[in-house]
């Protein structure tokens, strides 16, 4: 078994549902350790991060990854058990062999035999580990980036091994991504009979007309340059007594935006509550700021990759800022140019989660010929 299935399997084999790193970074830490890294624990609350670094000074490329984990879901319907890796006809099977743990194991290959072969390499490679990516994301990397800005530790370039291919390895690579923002409306009304609706105030038709109003909104009237449009969905909405006969006093609605940097999320929220006010709906809202759109424009971090995936893997990508949220929304702010590169990502999250062999190989070849074009010739 090659070294990159070796640690692969490994990591399969640690239950590490988020937050838990059920001992992932600490085998990695280990490994990179004895490849000559800086180790450097980064621990907030419950959540492991982990920074290995190699080198000193500028420019620094930040190789992320998380090692968390979304639930199996019913193991009775997956072929196997989940946390027990198997390989069949060259296929990787178990949670997290996506998403991400069969990139991690190439990111810890590559940036291995980087440091063997330039020891004296200018700059730092380091990688950012986190277990908080599949939670609720608040004492991952959104702490350590906090931390780095208050250090004054600057990133230049972040490669994300999240699983962006379609396809083939390297056919789309993330060169951004839309912000998130979520909402949680308590709409006040006053319950009554049915029968007297006079003597009530029906906040379910209070609230249709404006949430509508929102849902068919055009909200970027010109197009940003490789986002999606800036999209509102209403995810969850719930209301009334149980009973037929009863008015409800008060309804609850969940909502989220995906926009583009056009929009801030400050705007949104004026938008939204001044479109409440003008229908005369009384609400209390809870906002959550997942975080800010992200956009790296065409430069030294995209060459690398698109050269790379040209020598390695024969194919021109797609470069765009679809999908949903990652934690490079939380690097880019550091000053980072930020790009996302890793497996097929069709299994992800799904009974039978895999991803092939082959496709991590290509993937560490890749990774590796990156990290020389940035810092073996000192790109900066």
């Amino acid at each position: 078994m090659s070294d990159l299935l070796a640690i692969a399997c490994d990591l399969i084999a640690r239950p590490s549902l988020t937050p838990d790193d059920a001992g992932c970074q600490t085998m990695i830490a280990e490994r990179l350790q004895r490849a000559g890294f800086v180790i450097e624990s980064l621990r907030h609350g419950a959540v492991d991060n982990l920074w290995a670094s190699h080198g000193a000074g500028g420019p620094v490329l930040c190789l992320l990854g998380h090692t968390d984990v979304v639930p199996p879901g019913p193991r009775a319907a997956w072929h196997g058990d989940p946390f027990v890796p198997v390989v069949r006809d060259g296929v990787l099977y178990g949670r997290g062999a996506a998403d991400m743990k069969g990139s991690v194991a190439a990111l810890v290959i590559a940036a291995g035999q980087f440091v063997a072969a330039h020891p004296a390499h200018p700059g730092t490679v380091a990688l950012l580990l986190t277990s908080d990516e599949e939670g609720d994301a608040i004492d991952g990397i959104r702490k350590v980036a906090a931390h780095f800005a208050g250090e004054g530790r600057r990133i230049d370039w972040c490669l994300v091994g999240e699983p962006s291919s379609a396809q083939r390895i390297g056919d789309v690579v993330r060169v951004g991504r839309r912000g998130s923002l979520t909402g949680t409306a308590s709409i006040h009304g006053v319950q009554g009979h049915v029968a007297y609706p006079e003597l009530a105030d029906n906040p379910i038709h209070r609230a249709l007309p404006a949430f509508a109003e929102l849902a068919a909104r055009v909200w970027d009237t010109v197009p940003y340059p490789e986002f999606p449009p800036t999209g509102f969905q209403i995810a969850n909405f719930n209301a009334g007594s149980g009973a037929s006969n009863v008015i409800p006093g008060s309804a609850q609605i969940g909502f989220n935006f995906r926009y583009a940097p056009s929009w801030t999320a400050d705007r949104l929220v004026a938008e939204v509550e001044a479109t409440l006010a003008r229908h005369g709906v009384r609400a209390d809202i809870h906002w959550h700021r997942s975080g800010e759109p992200f956009h790296t424009p065409d430069g030294v971090l995209r060459e690398a990759v698109r050269a790379a995936l040209a020598a390695h893997a024969g194919i021109k990508p797609v470069e765009n800022t679809g999908g949903g949220t990652s934690d490079g929304r939380f690097i880019a702010p550091l000053g980072a140019q930020v790009v996302e590169l890793g497996p097929i990502n069709a299994s992800i999250h799904k009974v039978d989660e895999c991803v092939r062999v082959a496709d991590l190989e290509v993937l560490v070849t890749v990774y590796r010929d990156v990290i020389e074009r940035l810092l073996r010739n000192d790109a900066s």
